[in-house]
């Protein structure tokens, strides 16, 4: 009977030594599946950074400006364009270079008057004719420019008398059109008004250059909509 003791002791002893051996082994295990199952029940779904970046742009104003070689959308081509991205409070959050775009002497030879000595003036017939890039480049490298600002089909396209230089890009920049909002702020219909309603606010309006240079003219846009801002929508 002591035998048989001694035995089942034994036994009893490797047991519980072999499991206490296994339960140790186990128990990072058990601890880590138990903090992972804690961390899925608990954890609150959150945005994605790129989430988070296409909502703050939704407010975003994507400024343009082209020089043409004419009004006429059906006949005329661009030459110029610049682009300038602010917030909601027009403070300037990107801006691009000029883009130049090479055109055949027969678009800068055809060119009435005022704009064959404008742009002569300015410099950009001869930027024009020296330029490499083509329209389809300069397409791809402003929508390259303003997708990282922006929230898609949004942020709404603005400028003096934007429209005109709305059915231009529509016409050659489809695809730079397609990521905008289809409404527009035009700075120049607020001029409009402020011309009939507040005139003398109106006199007080900051003195532009008019280079007729597409960077030049945004930034003077934006100054101009800062302070019918500050002395009309307050």
């Amino acid at each position: 009977m002591l035998y048989k003791s001694n035995v089942l002791s034994l036994k009893f002893f490797v047991f519980v030594g072999i499991n206490a051996m296994l339960f140790r082994k186990l128990i990072p295990k058990t601890r880590r599946h138990l903090t992972w199952l804690f961390r899925t029940m608990t954890t609150v779904s959150q945005p994605s950074v790129q989430e988070k970046t296409v909502d703050s742009c939704k407010n975003n104003i994507v400024w343009v400006d082209l020089e043409m070689s004419g009004l006429d959308v059906n006949t005329e081509h661009i030459l110029e364009m610049a682009c300038i991205i602010t917030d909601a409070n027009l403070n300037v959050l990107a801006e691009s270079e000029d883009l130049i775009i090479h055109q055949p002497d027969s678009v800068l030879d055809s060119m009435g008057e005022w704009c064959t000595r404008q742009h002569g003036e300015s410099g950009l017939t001869a930027a024009v004719k020296n330029s490499k890039i083509d329209l389809k480049t300069a397409e791809k490298m402003m929508v390259d420019f303003i997708q990282p600002h922006i929230s898609p089909s949004s942020c709404p396209l603005a400028g003096n008398s934007i429209h005109c230089d709305k059915q231009f890009l529509q016409k050659y920049m489809p695809n730079f059109m397609e990521q905008l909002h289809y409404r527009i702020i035009d700075v120049s219909s607020i001029k409009e008004l402020c011309r009939r309603w507040y005139p003398e606010t109106l006199n007080q309006a900051p003195v532009k250059k008019l280079t007729h240079r597409a960077l030049d003219d945004i930034r003077e846009s934006i100054e101009e909509l800062k302070f019918y801002r500050k002395t009309v929508f307050k």
